[in-house]
């Protein structure tokens, strides 16, 4: 299967998977426009997956149907995704002919964010991102936790297709809380020297996410000690680890 990433708005990724005989998921289309210029290249639309609500998400669904008023579409159990669309949560499948994925809650973002797991991609949405994690708009520190480490127990192959391109600013901040960490050091020149030639840092390594992000890494020495310097004490357990990186993490400035 050919993966692209499509970009939308500033930062955000749209992800097509493209079956062999043209066939494509669309995951996440916020805008229409860069699916439509897909279509027009060849890919042919099979079917919409959708991580959670927010409208860079979602936002293209609409005209899209208008071309395509058959095309399925795979959403979270969330009143305000106000589509037709099959309702998906923790351990339903989406399966269409060539394609099968696993859903998993992940709540944290949003309340109700699933991922999509299969043909060893991952399309995470705002949950995992390249070498971070998103913020937690609705969720607890512990729930978010969990979902992180659900995802991080996948298969060590797995593609990270998430759902924006912060590499470069998550590696930053990496660096900051884990300035030894030799794989992290090497991820970051790789997305600098990507970045450089206008290619996305994205999907990462499942196996490299676990390696470099501090995200990934609550329970690893260096991370638990950035934390205990910050805190000026030792922390209570993993979760406090996460919810203060997390916190470190929102008002980080490079």
């Amino acid at each position: 299967m050919r993966l692209t990433a499509l970009p939308a708005f500033q930062d955000n990724y749209i992800w097509a998977l493209q079956a062999p005989d043209g066939r494509t998921l669309f995951v996440d289309p916020g805008q229409a426009q860069p699916v439509l210029d897909a279509v027009a290249q060849g890919m042919q639309p099979t079917a919409i997956l959708l991580t959670h609500h927010h409208d860079d998400h979602t936002g293209g669904v609409a005209e899209l149907r208008r071309h395509w008023p058959q095309l399925p579409v795979f959403a979270p159990e969330d009143e305000r995704i106000g589509l037709e669309c099959e309702r998906v949560g923790e351990g339903a499948r989406a399966s269409l002919p060539g394609f099968d994925f696993t859903v998993l809650a992940v709540p944290g973002h949003t309340r109700s964010h699933v991922a999509f797991h299969g043909h060893d991609h991952l399309f995470c949405g705002d949950t995992l991102f390249s070498l971070g994690c998103g913020r937690m708009f609705e969720g607890t520190p512990a729930q978010m936790l969990a979902s992180l480490q659900r995802l991080a127990a996948l298969p060590a192959r797995t593609q990270v297709c998430c759902g924006h391109e912060y590499t470069l600013g998550n590696a930053a901040f990496a660096r900051h809380v884990d300035p030894t960490n030799a794989a992290l050091q090497r991820r970051q020149k790789e997305a600098q020297d990507m970045r450089s030639r206008s290619l996305p840092t994205v999907p990462s390594l499942l196996s490299d996410e676990r390696a470099c992000n501090p995200f990934l890494r609550t329970s690893a020495a260096p991370v638990v000690a950035a934390i205990a310097a910050r805190l000026g004490r030792a922390p209570e357990d993993e979760v406090e680890v996460f919810a203060e990186l997390r916190r470190w993490k929102d008002g980080f400035r490079a």
